[in-house]
């Protein structure tokens, strides 16, 4: 994090805690957000940007957009553990990119891709059966601290930080998506 956004954010970001207040804005964001983006296999990591930008908008809190390695029981499923560049790989306005995308709120970690994943045909079947297995079929959000995700077979690998341009360039993505959809 300080690496990518500075000291001054990384303790921002880790002196974060959220109260009652945030965790309702955050699920009714998230509700909000789910309610019109299209349930389309492949557009998982454009869902958490769009979350992202609209936790940003409403929390006026740390909000980050993290691309790493996604583990179940310590095995990947999205990712490969393997270094990147990812000011290039995010460059692109749809990177091409096998890892996966989570919104960061503080130390928190905030993901509806798995859950989207989950239930789509190019899911990984042993993200599909973890996420079906440990949360039902019928959950759409994960929120927990960062450091508890493990306790429930889940870990987030961090490996790059998106910047504001990455972040808008997936959020033009995005809006492109919901809006072709519209038509």
């Amino acid at each position: 994090m300080a690496a990518t956004h500075g000291w001054s954010a990384a303790k921002a970001f880790k002196a974060y805690s959220w109260g009652e207040e945030d965790q309702a804005t955050i699920a009714a964001c998230a509700a909000d957000v789910l309610r019109v983006f299209p349930k389309q296999a492949g557009t998982e990591s454009l869902l958490n940007a769009t979350l992202a930008i609209q936790f940003e908008r409403r929390l006026q809190k740390p909000v980050h957009l993290v691309a790493g390695t996604l583990s179940v029981d310590g095995v990947p499923v999205r990712g490969d553990r393997m270094p990147f560049d990812g000011a290039s790989v995010f460059a692109a306005a749809e990177p091409a990119w096998p890892g996966h995308l989570w919104v960061m709120v503080g130390p928190h970690v905030v993901d509806a891709a798995i859950f989207r994943s989950a239930n789509s045909p190019d899911c990984p079947p042993a993200l599909a059966r973890h996420v079906h297995s440990v949360f039902g079929s019928d959950k759409a959000l994960y929120a927990d601290q960062w450091r508890r995700s493990r306790r429930l077979g889940l870990e987030y690998e961090p490996q790059y930080v998106l910047s504001a341009d990455d972040v808008t360039r997936l959020m033009a993505a995005a809006y492109r998506l919901m809006t072709e959809r519209g038509q």
